[in-house]
């Protein structure tokens, strides 16, 4: 027997039609030049961490290499992404930030 769209409930349709979106770690990597400060500001300014958050996500930076700042949907992923590499710029540090689907 073929199952029409009337022998379906409404909700059935939209929960198969529905999928979550992919969602991606910012990541923030060690470097030699940019200030501990600057990383705890771009932190608390791009990513709304408190200060205690930041510090401890610059800190995991600073003696791992590498820091998840947060993990967002792909479109957000890529403009905090972008954020951050023009803050940096605009102040002269050579800060990486890359993302990296989850």
């Amino acid at each position: 027997m073929t199952e029409t769209l009337s022998d379906v409930s409404v909700e059935e349709v939209v929960e198969d039609s529905l999928e979550e979106p992919k969602l991606y770690k910012v990541l923030l990597h060690n470097d030699d030049y940019t200030t501990m400060d600057f990383v705890v500001e771009v932190l608390e300014r791009v990513f709304h961490k408190t200060r205690e958050q930041a510090y401890a996500i610059m800190l995991k930076v600073h003696h791992e290499g590498l820091g998840v700042c947060g993990v967002y949907p792909k479109q957000i992923a890529e403009t905090k992404v972008i954020l951050v590499r023009q803050m940096a710029r605009s102040r002269g540090f050579p800060l990486k930030c890359t993302m990296e689907e989850v």
